[in-house]
């Protein structure tokens, strides 16, 4: 999430108007993670995804000596003029070979390597695995996407029209809390505080709603505060053993936790972020992030995101089981048009030039997790800092360098914009 640049909101997706999917606190990309202080607003206009099941190698160039130096190269070039510490790239192809790189450092102190095996904090890419645990309510008829969020959390600000669908979709025209002043200051003053799901409420609840329900798109943490909530209430048990039992079990993701509270297990990177309170570059390894929660608390590693990738795009687990029935996993991947050329938002989730994903930002952490249907290809990029370069979020700039020689009939750009307030 971003504060006033929109870098706290950091989800994951370029905004105009709501924010990223990043959350950028300063003023990144729209889809990024939650990051606190700037909300970057969007609005997406979004094309069917392709179907799952096609497949044209064509679309990814062969992982050749040749290609692999030119992947090195450019993640490296990117990360001088970014200033990025540490990245790791990982593509995987099924005919064309596999790329895994780490290049840099994951910790400036001493110099230690960044390296494929570390524990990653993933920010808004904790949205795909929320929305997921409430699509299987759905899918056991305990909860109705077109259900108003007031049938289960009351005190919503238009809570008998907004409907789940539209908060999974950011399209609820609640104001996204990690914009709130208030909120960005009491995070930037003591970052290692909890914060409680009711409290991130609070600092959206005092603002006016936006716009009507369903009106437009605008990325907003908020929204999935409330998906988190509706998750523990149907679901009858806290969210991260529910998202544990039936998500990251089944998937053989056992890399992968939902925190409750700054505890990050080894080995992990240290994470360097400028979203402070003097905005000066800090150490945020340590921060607790309780203030993302349903929204981007989640850490992972590169191993466990190259499983979600597929997995979350297919709604089909490793085995072969559906994680999601294909007539839920439809209504997930219908991605209304917003105002970003290439890139549409369905729920909780993006199709950017045809790859399907979500990206992530959290104070000092940025990371990209990207499926290719056409080529059953998957991306993950994780990086050790959310400090934007022009504009543009870290992971944006690694993803788009990466693409345009991977892929270049699906480049993956989320262009930078100007929040809005």
């Amino acid at each position: 999430m971003t504060h006033s640049s929109g870098r706290l909101r950091r989800g994951a997706v370029t905004a105009t108007a709501v924010g990223t999917l990043v959350v950028p606190l300063a003023g990144g990309t729209a889809f990024g993670a939650p990051t606190p202080g700037h909300t970057a607003a969007t609005t997406v206009t979004a094309t069917e995804p392709p179907s799952p099941s096609a497949s044209s190698s064509g679309d990814v160039r062969a992982l050749t000596p040749d290609v692999t130096h030119q992947l090195d190269v450019a993640v490296q070039q990117v990360m001088r003029q970014a200033n990025i510490p540490g990245v790791t790239v990982g593509i995987w192809t099924p005919d064309k070979g596999n790329y895994v790189r780490s290049f840099g450092v994951a910790d400036k102190s001493n110099g230690q390597r960044m390296s494929p095996d570390l524990y990653m904090r993933i920010g808004s890419e904790t949205k795909t695995f929320t929305v997921t645990a409430l699509l299987k309510l759905v899918d056991e008829g305990k909860v109705g996407l077109d259900d108003p969020i007031g049938k289960y959390i009351s005190g919503v600000p238009n809570g008998d029209k907004i409907t789940l669908r539209q908060l999974a979709g950011m399209r609820s025209g609640l104001f996204n809390y990690s914009e709130d002043p208030d909120f960005f200051k009491a995070l930037t003053t003591d970052p290692e505080r909890p914060f409680t799901p009711q409290e991130l409420l609070n600092y959206s609840f005092k603002h006016p709603v936006l716009f009507p329900p369903g009106e437009k798109f605008s990325y907003c943490n908020t929204n999935l505060i409330l998906l988190g909530l509706v998750v523990e209430k149907v679901g009858g048990q806290p969210i991260q053993d529910f998202i544990r039992k039936n998500v990251l079990i089944p998937a053989g993701m056992n890399h992968t936790v939902f925190p409750t509270d700054a505890a990050f297990p080894s080995p992990h990177a240290q994470g360097y972020t400028n979203q402070t309170a003097d905005g000066k570059v800090a150490n945020s390894t340590n921060w607790n992030p309780s203030w993302g929660w349903a929204a981007g608390a989640m850490i992972s590693n590169l191993n466990d995101l190259r499983t979600w990738a597929p997995t979350v795009a297919t709604g089909v687990f490793p085995d072969g089981s559906y994680m999601i029935s294909p007539a839920t996993q439809k209504e997930r991947l219908t991605t209304p048009p917003t105002t970003i050329p290439g890139a549409g938002y369905g729920l909780g989730i993006f199709n950017v030039q045809g790859w399907i994903g979500h990206n992530g930002s959290l104070p000092g952490y940025e990371s990209l997790t990207i499926y290719l249907p056409s080529a059953k290809t998957t991306l993950v990029v994780v990086l050790n800092t959310d400090i934007n370069y022009q504009g543009s979020e870290p992971s944006t700039v690694v993803g788009e360098a990466v693409t345009k020689i991977v892929s270049p009939q699906h480049v993956f750009n989320l262009p930078a914009q100007p929040a809005a307030h």
